[in-house]
């Protein structure tokens, strides 16, 4: 379609984005609840729906036995339909009765918090839970490290089911031990079938049936919280569907065969996913997507959200695109973090943009679109690549300093940085170990590479993010049917101890490597014939002991006896992690790297030196005595 399609849009009400707190009438002397869809009380429950376009609106469900004529919703302003059900109660099924242009249909509860099914029907959600003792405070966000995983395979029972809500609690004892305190989902809500990324919502507010619902979800909340992590849940607000799609077409209107109220009906509404672009210039619509973050955030005490590709919100073809830009996109994720920020601040929005632009994770005050993080595509596609590649001569050390020092806002923490996550082991790639070595993950030369390249993501500026099993070297590709091998977690216990390790350091647990949560990074030593690279991180002034962390990594198949480095400061550096030790890996040469004692004269800009032995595709983590 081109762009100059007209357009005959559906009137707006003035009121329309304040549904949420619209005054009520009084329908047949009962004062109906403020809120959309079906609001539980004490003496029934308030069902609203938006559907400008319907003539008449009924509810039907297990409390009327399905019968359209039993509770008619009654018109309010704006294209509103609302009634109270003195009969319906919590965990009753029920479904919108819509008629338009004299055809009946039926339509699941776009607010429906829970559903029996992608394909069944909606159930009144009683949402009080008891949260217990929970009083959980997010971690400093330059203290995360973050674990992305995807619930249906995480923890699963076997290969012929799919893991829970419940089933990833189980895990969480493990997480934490490992030094995880923000575990990442990808999408949970309701999608079609039992199988599936999470990527194709048919339900944006219902938690997936077979993770086990709004309950389940809660307790994962508050069971994580008790063990001292965070979470953050992959929301989509890209496109919707395209399969089970009740919002499609909602009312029954639409234009050139669109989507209807709740999507765009012309050229604007095309994604790579179909034609399925919610509208983010109707006011009703928005409301719906700031409903929906809001309610994750407040209701579910989720402490963060991950927005995915929102490219695909501020331009039609995800690109920088000047023709196709839609500015509505853009306004709604400002005034969606704006909202965060002013009433939840502690609480972390991430943007997947993967374009490098720095308006993303700008202040909305400077003209940014206001989120606080976001996935970094010029450090995974760079390291990704200098860990794969075949030859070490064509390592380039150069690329490496680049993805160490890029950054956003002058903030090392508008950044998460990763070599392995859903998008990254997957469409055509698979693990880094994978890649490294086709069919034998558990190779020396995939474990010293991929080591290489967690040391890094946990060493280098930014917030850091694994991906599930990546720490007892997961291989293959990942799919929403095979369930991680935790068998590997065992075998591979030492690969497993090496990752404790450094997100021990990450966090400063032993006091040592202050600066690897610090702000300042600089890249001193790049020696792109031998293949080495040597960089400083500090979090205080001039940085000092305690805090100055010095990272060494060689991306070459040689040993160095005494490699010679500049210190930024005088006395004895201590070996904090030496990646070759072989208690991670039988197949490490254990090559003995314990200190540094720095010598006066200047090196790599600094006032002192030393040297120390290296071992092939090892990383030293260093810091003053």
């Amino acid at each position: 379609m081109s762009n100059s399609i007209a357009l005959k849009r559906v009137p707006r009400a003035k009121s329309a984005s304040k549904a949420s707190s619209t005054a009520v009438p009084v329908v047949s002397g009962v004062h109906l609840q403020p809120g959309m869809g079906a609001v539980p009380h004490a003496a029934g429950t308030t069902f609203r729906v938006w559907a400008p376009n319907a003539e008449a609106v009924a509810v039907i469900g297990t409390f009327n036995k399905w019968a359209a004529g039993k509770n008619p919703l009654q018109p309010e302003t704006g294209g509103y339909w609302a009634i109270d059900v003195p009969e319906a109660k919590p965990g009753d099924e029920y479904k919108f009765h819509i008629t338009h242009q004299g055809r009946e249909f039926d339509r699941n509860d776009p607010y429906a918090r829970q559903v029996t099914n992608s394909a069944g029907a909606s159930v009144v959600h009683d949402p009080a839970f008891d949260w217990g003792d929970d009083n959980f405070h997010m971690p400093a966000w330059n203290e995360l490290v973050i674990y992305e995983l995807h619930v249906g395979t995480f923890n699963a029972p076997d290969a012929d089911s799919v893991g829970t809500f419940l089933s990833v609690a189980e895990k969480l004892p493990y997480l934490r031990d490992l030094g995880i305190n923000c575990i990442e989902l990808l999408p949970a809500t309701e999608f079609p079938g039992s199988r599936s990324w999470g990527y194709n919502p048919s339900n944006p507010f219902a938690l997936e049936s077979d993770y086990g619902g709004p309950v389940a979800f809660k307790e994962l909340v508050r069971q994580a919280h008790q063990h001292g992590i965070a979470v953050v849940l992959d929301v989509v607000y890209n496109h919707f569907g395209p399969g089970d799609l009740d919002l499609w077409q909602f009312d029954g209107w639409s234009e050139n065969d669109g989507g209807g109220i709740y999507f765009y009906n012309d050229w604007r509404a095309k994604t790579p996913w179909g034609d399925n672009r919610p509208d983010y210039g109707r006011p009703e619509v928005r409301q719906y997507i700031r409903d929906n973050a809001l309610m994750w955030l407040q209701e579910y005490r989720v402490d963060g959200l991950r927005a995915d590709a929102i490219a695909f919100i501020r331009n039609v073809h995800g690109e920088e695109d000047p023709g196709a830009e839609l500015p509505d996109g853009w306004s709604l994720m400002r005034w969606i973090n704006e909202e965060i920020d002013q009433t939840m601040p502690w609480k972390i929005t991430i943007a997947e943009d993967m374009r490098g632009n720095a308006r993303i994770t700008d202040t909305v005050a400077n003209g940014g679109q206001g989120f606080d993080s976001q996935w970094d595509s010029s450090f995974v596609y760079p390291i990704r690549e200098v860990l794969t590649t075949p030859e070490d001569a064509d390592r380039n050390m150069h690329a490496v300093a680049g993805a160490l020092t890029e950054g956003y806002n002058d903030d090392a923490f508008r950044r998460v940085i990763y070599t392995e996550s859903h998008d990254e082991v997957a469409n055509g790639k698979s693990r880094v170990a994978e890649e490294i070595m086709p069919g034998g993950a558990d190779h020396y030369f995939s474990k010293k590479r991929t080591t290489l390249g967690a040391a890094l993501v946990l060493t280098a500026p930014g917030i850091p993010m694994l991906f599930q099993g990546q720490e007892f070297l997961a291989d293959g590709a990942f799919n929403d049917t095979e369930p991680l091998e935790w068998a590997h977690a065992d075998q591979r216990g030492g690969l497993v101890h090496l990752y404790r390790d450094l997100i021990a350091l990450r966090r400063n647990a032993r006091g040592h490597t202050r600066g690897l949560s610090g702000q300042h990074t600089h890249v001193f030593h790049v020696n792109d014939t031998d293949k080495l690279v040597a960089f400083a991180r500090w979090a205080d002034g001039a940085g000092g002991p305690g805090d100055t962390t010095l990272v060494l990594a060689n991306f070459a198949h040689r040993t160095h006896e005494a490699y010679t480095i500049g210190l930024p400061g005088p006395g004895r550096w201590l070996v904090r992690f030496n990646s070759d030790w072989k208690g991670y890996d039988g197949e490490f040469s254990d090559f003995e790297s314990f200190a540094i004692d720095a010598q006066p004269g200047p090196y790599d800009g600094y006032d002192w030196h030393g040297s120390i032995g290296l071992a092939p595709y090892a990383v030293l983590v260093l810091s003053q005595e």
